[in-house]
Order: C-alpha cells, then structure tokens, then sequence
C-alpha cells in the first residue's frame, strides 16, 4: 500500500518544496496522476491552480471530470490524487459516480500510489466524520474509501484562537478541535490524527510516519499524544 494523506496549508515555500519532494519519491518514475477535483466546484480551474503553483512535482495532472468514463479513468490510472475543498461535496461525488469500490481496489488490490490532500486525506480514512467542512451537500453516505484504519483531522491545530477587532485581540471561546474530536470519540472508537498545517502522513501498511509538521494522536477516553516528523504512529493506530 502506497499511501500519502496530507494535511494542507502547503502555501510557503518550504512546506510546498516538502509536498513536491514528497510526491516525486511517493508516486516515482509514472508519467500522469489522475487527479479528482471533485471538492471543489471549478474542476479546470482547480487544475490549472495546481499546475500554475508548481505542485504537479513535473508530473501531467489529468482530471477525472475530463473523462468520459470516470470508473474506467480509476481502473487504468497510474496515480490518483484527490485534491482538498469541501469534503461532503467530494464524497457525495465520489459514491454517486460509482468511484469509491473503483479506488478501493486500485489502491489496495492493485497498489497504485495515492494522495490526498485535506479532503482527499479525510476520504481516506474509513469515515469523513472527522471534517471540519459545512455540508453544503447531503452526501448518500459517510462512509469513505477506507485505505487506512485510522482517522485524520486536517488542518489541525490545538485552540487558543484569538481575532483582531478594531487593532485589540479578543479569544475565541468556539469549540476547539480538541472538543470536537472528544464527541466523535463519545460515539466512535477509531483513532484520530490530528494533523498539523503543512504536514503529511506516509503510510506504506506497515508504517505510519509524519513528515514535515507534528501531529497528535487521540484515542477513547485517553489522553491524547503529541509526535514530531519522523515519527512512526503505526503501534497507536492499529485496528
């Protein structure tokens, strides 16, 4: 299993140079990715952004929604990379084109490399439950693609938010990632990433490594751990 998931925020330019790295050793010596706009509404604008940034790593992004036979798109890609944006409106797309058994296949039976990024890291876990996105849409399902175990919470960042009004910060006293994770963990028992900013997880079955932010790890009714880039989370997130 070739799995990359990462969290977002790739806008400077070291965690850009970190994503491209990363993407060339991850999806190596192929000549196209298919890439699923999906979460976005603008597909070709969103395609046309990837490229004018320079996060294609030199590689031909061909977007699915320029195909005529997505499934069969899945079936013969060497690459998929599911790009970030509005998580209910990926995944109602992704089961109502008939995509997440075609993916579920190349990526763990036929072992193709896979990235997400932002909500295409959280369709890789076994449920999106674990987005901070408004549902703008009412997707069939809340099931996911499932390629890992475990749970990710994109963007993450551990609270104490403040905002500047009239020159003076005042604290936010909105719920906190934290808390949002503790009730899906009164309801669920998987494990949750919460990834960091810039970071990535490297996930290969038997490995789970972070690279290039830290990332805290949360179970049921524990307290939650704090890890750095280079560490293996693989024995906190088996199933």
């Amino acid at each position: 299993m070739k799995v990359l998931l990462g969290s977002g925020g790739f806008r400077t330019d070291a965690r850009k140079a970190t994503l491209v790295a990363e993407m060339r050793a991850h999806f190596g010596e192929i000549d196209s990715i298919l890439f699923v706009p999906y979460a976005l509404a603008d597909h070709d604008g969103y395609v046309a952004a990837l490229n004018d940034r320079g996060l294609h790593a030199g590689y031909t992004l061909q977007g699915i929604h320029q195909t005529s036979d997505p499934v069969a798109a899945v079936r013969s890609a060497q690459g998929i990379y599911v790009g970030g944006g509005n998580t209910f409106r990926l995944i109602k797309q992704l089961h109502e084109l008939g995509l997440v058994e075609a993916i579920q296949n190349r990526i763990l039976a036929d072992g193709i490399p896979y990235l997400g990024v932002s909500a295409g890291t959280n369709v890789a876990c076994p449920t999106m439950r674990t987005t901070n996105d408004m549902p703008i849409v009412q997707p069939p399902s809340f099931d996911a693609l499932g390629l890992v175990p475990f749970q990710v919470n994109a963007h993450y960042h551990p609270g104490g938010i403040h905002y500047d009004q009239d020159g003076e910060l005042h604290p936010h006293y909105g719920e906190t990632r934290d808390d949002r994770i503790r009730e899906f963990h009164e309801e669920n028992s998987a494990p949750v990433v919460g990834l960091f900013e810039g970071g990535l997880l490297r996930c290969d079955g038997s490995s789970v490594e972070v690279v290039g932010s830290a990332a805290r790890v949360f179970q049921p009714g524990t307290t939650p751990t704090d890890h750095q880039d280079g560490e293996d989370l693989m024995r906190l997130l088996r199933d």
